[in-house]
């Protein structure tokens, strides 16, 4: 598995984030996020799951999705020693980072977990709820969802989280797709951007201060 380790000149955090079901490591999405990160002082490691390194289109079943988290939590560690480390990653990457703290065993050492964009539900069918594990998760959590998103938006994310058990941070991108795209008249794509690795950084400098105190 190849590790991509976006460094940071004056690092106080790492973040493991996996790529969602449509694109890998490489996509602009998750390429803009991580330079991002790595500017605000998070060291930011992206992976591709097995079935895009081997160039499919059809994602992995869950358990070797879960196989693959955690090799690139295993090589995060390493790459991010000293560091206080957390897991996130986008649409189904970030549905399956939440899934593995979930765990009894999950991998120890994770400090929170962020889902960029969280699938709730397939578009359209919103009694189809991906929350069933929610109530498990042991680490603090962090949602940052687009106000458009068609698989469930800031509202819904926040509603069904708190009946489903958990209690997450949750963030709107203001007129933000599932990928957080905008249209042209309602902003700049680049701001879009530069917000979420805001937003991350934030949550993740709040949340150390807290655990300090």
């Amino acid at each position: 598995m190849e590790l991509k380790v976006y460094r940071s000149k004056s690092p106080v955090a790492g973040l493991v984030v996996a790529h969602g079901a449509g694109g890998g490591q490489n996509t602009t999405f998750m390429v803009r996020t991580a330079e991002g990160l790595a500017a605000r002082g998070i060291v930011a490691a992206t992976f591709d799951f097995p079935y895009m390194s081997a160039g499919r289109s059809v994602p992995d079943k869950a358990p070797v999705l879960e196989q693959a988290w955690r090799q690139a939590i295993e090589r995060g560690r390493v790459e991010m020693a000293g560091l206080p480390l957390f897991i996130g990653g986008k649409s189904m990457g970030g549905r399956m980072a939440t899934m593995l703290v979930a765990e009894p065993d999950a991998p120890a050492r994770i400090r929170g977990c962020v889902a960029l964009g969280y699938p709730l539900h397939p578009p359209g069918r919103p009694d189809q709820l991906r929350v069933a594990h929610l109530r498990q998760i042991g680490v603090p959590l962090l949602v940052v969802q687009g106000e458009k998103d068609p698989f469930g938006g800031p509202a819904d994310i926040a509603r069904e989280f708190e009946a489903a058990g958990a209690h997450p941070r949750v963030v709107a991108i203001a007129h933000g797709g599932h990928g957080f795209e905008v249209r042209v008249r309602d902003g700049k794509q680049a701001d879009v951007y530069a917000q979420v690795a805001d937003d991350v950084t934030q949550w993740l400098d709040t949340l150390q201060h807290s655990t300090d105190a």
